[in-house]
């Protein structure tokens, strides 16, 4: 069984850079228990032997549209929502090192 507690919200918070008061923590820690224990509830649910799906009904596809050209936002307007930048470029953490073997 999944727990969500203060420590995975304050983590989850940190990732989505999200700031709230106390109380609007408190609601917020509240609400999503209550859906990681919903999730819990459903993984009790027996589904050996039932086929995957991509859709419940089978007269629906996958509705696509024409791709549309746009302008782009101005750099410094895209860089200012970055949390860091460098050169013009969005600065990210290392997710692969190179190691020499």
């Amino acid at each position: 069984m999944s727990h969500f507690d203060e420590n995975a919200l304050n983590k989850l918070m940190k990732l989505c850079r999200l700031e709230c008061s106390a109380e609007e923590k408190q609601k917020f820690l509240h609400s999503v228990s209550r859906v990681v224990e919903y999730i819990d509830h459903l993984s009790e649910i027996p589904t050996e032997g039932v086929a995957p799906c991509n859709h419940i009904l089978e007269t629906i596809h996958n509705m696509t549209r024409e791709d549309q050209t746009c302008p782009t936002l101005p750099r410094e307007t895209f860089l200012s929502n970055a949390p860091s930048h460098v050169g013009g470029m969005i600065k990210v953490p290392v997710i692969l090192k190179m190691t020499n073997s």
